[in-house]
């Protein structure tokens, strides 16, 4: 089990649902581990009531169905499905419209979707969820060269029930990115990753369990992009230069003549 989950850890993004698939033909006996433990894609349906696209997730499936966050209902229809509270329903409602303005501040665009439910320890579990495609493919490129790119991050967070105005939550988040280039002067190239990081924190309920795990969220990805920053595009950066060094660092090595 510990050499599937680091095999998939180190597989692209675009190549993990190929590579979860076989691995479930040859372990079968531990299909619900790896299905509960391994990130993919995110996949996005419509809402064709509300008119709005939502993101499929392992946290808004019962069967074959997904619960939208729009509408609350489950495409295709459900017969006795799961929903959360009313309350935690409201709380959810609530959840969209904010995180909706924070993926367009921080993306300037793509698709957000939140969901939430209750758990076993009379607290609930929250989910956050963004995807931001761009290139030229998707006819929506602003990145120059930039042929295709995908960004997944999905965020998963454990509210623990109020004890004394405080709670505790714990922030699970995973970013999983790709991006390939088609330019004639550098050709073809790609880029392909994934990274997962765990925040906890005790925090006061008097602001609010939104504003506690926004600000979570916020400063979490914040440094997850920062280490997709130094470790994917920095050492990429790096080879690059290295195998093909700038025109003008070439002519600082040649000897005087």
């Amino acid at each position: 089990m510990e050499a599937a989950l680091g095999l998939l850890r180190r597989m692209p993004p675009k190549q993990s649902e190929t590579a979860l698939s076989a691995l479930l033909s040859l372990i079968p006996q531990h299909s619900s581990d790896l299905l509960s433990q391994v990130d993919l894609p995110l996949q996005v349906l419509r809402d064709i009531e509300s008119g709005k696209d939502f993101i499929l997730c392992e946290y808004n499936r019962d069967a074959d169905s997904y619960r939208s966050p729009w509408s609350n209902k489950y495409l295709p229809p459900l017969e006795d499905a799961l929903y959360p509270s009313s309350e935690l329903r409201n709380l959810e409602v609530e959840a969209n419209d904010i995180f909706a303005i924070y993926r367009d501040q921080y993306y300037e665009g793509g698709i957000s979707s939140v969901y939430m439910w209750e758990d076993d320890n009379e607290g609930f579990v929250a989910c956050f969820l963004i995807k931001k495609e761009d290139g030229s493919k998707s006819g929506h490129g602003r990145r120059g060269c930039l042929e295709e790119g995908a960004w997944d991050a999905i965020h998963v967070i454990q509210v623990g029930p109020e004890e004394e105005e405080m709670a505790q939550y714990c922030l699970t988040s995973t970013i999983m990115l790709s991006l390939t280039t088609d330019d004639e002067s550098s050709g073809k190239f790609g880029l392909s990753g994934s990274i997962r990081r765990q925040m906890k924190m005790e925090l006061a309920v008097a602001d609010g369990h939104l504003c506690n795990m926004g600000r979570m969220i916020e400063e979490l990805e914040g440094k997850l992009r920062n280490s997709l920053d130094q470790v994917y595009f920095g050492k990429t950066r790096e080879m690059v230069c290295t195998l093909r060094p700038p025109a003008e660092i070439v002519q600082m090595r040649l000897p005087d003549t």
